[in-house]
């Protein structure tokens, strides 16, 4: 009789074990499975804190001779749609006359290098703000969101305090101004009070302003506000040169400075690593023919840590939104109030609330799901123990 209880204690602890081994193993497979998750997510993550990317660009001139600067801007718009921007989230401002110019040699098409080897204009290109529309004060609405209620989304900036927005400008311009058209001049000054209302108005976390155009470095010098990088083609004084003429077309293509940032970015990808230092690094003003500048002063961030993509490349983030009654508890924890959390009125809307997950509700929950799983398996061992001691009795 003793050595067959003695065996059956022997099965029940040989099954506790087996069992504890299994909860053990089942935590820690679902904490690895979440660090993998986070590890999938954050892989690319480089502390900029958006959450979406928009881009503006400018082309400030028109006419058959100013080429190359509709060719600068579509340059850049290929390479922020080709680094994963939607054309939603991409404003751009062209004369647009000439792809289609009488005297194109190559009719709906536009280069910017000799050997014509990539078309630029293409059949998805989308202008959203075309000809006479290029204006000093539509560029000023747009970045403040000061519009039209009749304005389509399209033409619309509708970025927020979570969006970087890639601000790319060209044409001809001098000491603190930019030529639109040849009929306007925008100033530093109109450019930095623009940003300092989007800043107020919370409509957007980072900026990257280039300009490509004589004296551009001019042009940032009077920007004050938080989180501006700029960089720009020319010292004051200086001139921003063409980069190459196309005999066929007849007039130059490409302005250097552009030409070179587009040769650079043509080695990143979605995923890149590379800063926008290695960038800043890469200029080099006897190729380029001027003296590149870089403001930084303005921004917050170490340059070798802002990534290429946090202003030219598109991001897939996502936002977690918690059930009001955890935003309520999680709110009322931290303020240490006694009082009963607050309760919306009957009727009105739910609100989510947008919050970072809290450390001690990630903790609860974790500990919440082992609790479940010891309970589910300390069951289905007590209910062998009693199948096993009843086969025994009887």
């Amino acid at each position: 009789m003793f050595p067959m209880h003695f065996q059956l204690l022997q099965a029940c602890l040989l099954l506790l074990a087996c069992l504890t081994t299994l909860v053990v193993g089942t935590s820690n497979s679902s904490t690895s499975t979440g660090e993998h998750a986070a590890n999938f997510f954050g892989r690319h993550d480089s502390t900029s804190g958006h959450t979406n990317n928009w881009a503006v660009l400018v082309c400030a001139s028109r006419y058959w001779f100013n080429y190359r600067h509709m060719a600068n801007a579509l340059g850049m718009y290929r390479t922020v749609k080709r680094l994963g921007i939607p054309d939603s989230n991409i404003i751009l401002m062209l004369a647009d006359d000439v792809a289609c110019n009488t005297r194109n040699k190559f009719a709906g098409s536009v280069y910017a290098e000799a050997g014509r080897r990539l078309d630029l204009y293409g059949e998805n290109i989308e202008v959203d703000y075309r000809g006479y529309e290029v204006t000093v004060e539509n560029f000023i609405r747009l970045l403040t969101g000061r519009v039209d209620p009749s304005m389509p989304r399209s033409k619309r900036l509708l970025t927020d305090d979570r969006s970087n927005i890639f601000v790319y400008m060209t044409g001809h311009g001098g000491n603190e101004f930019l030529k639109f058209q040849d009929q306007e001049e925008i100033s530093a000054f109109d450019i930095a009070d623009a940003f300092e209302q989007m800043w107020q108005k919370k409509r957007y976390n980072e900026i990257l302003f280039m300009i490509d155009t004589c004296q551009a470095n001019t042009m940032y010098s009077q920007f004050y506000s938080p989180n501006i990088l700029s960089t720009g083609s020319s010292e004051i004084g200086e001139n921003s040169y063409s980069y190459e003429n196309d005999n066929d077309i007849g007039v130059s293509v490409i302005d250097s400075y552009t030409h070179y940032v587009l040769k650079f970015m043509e080695g990143i990808n979605k995923t890149s690593q590379t800063s926008m230092q290695d960038l800043f690094n890469s200029y080099d003003p006897v190729k380029i023919h001027s003296h590149p500048g870089i403001g930084s002063d303005l921004f917050h961030r170490p340059l070798d840590k802002a990534l290429i993509t946090d202003f030219f490349g598109g991001v897939a983030q996502a936002e977690v939104f918690p059930s009001q009654e955890d935003a309520c508890l999680i709110g009322h924890h931290e303020s240490g109030s006694t009082s009963l959390p607050f309760a919306p009125e009957s009727g009105a809307p739910s609100l989510p609330v947008v919050t970072s997950p809290s450390t001690l509700t990630v903790e609860m929950h974790v500990w919440d799901s082992q609790w479940k799983e010891v309970r589910k398996w300390f069951s289905v061992f007590v209910v062998g123990c009693l199948v096993s001691w009843v086969s025994f009795v009887r």
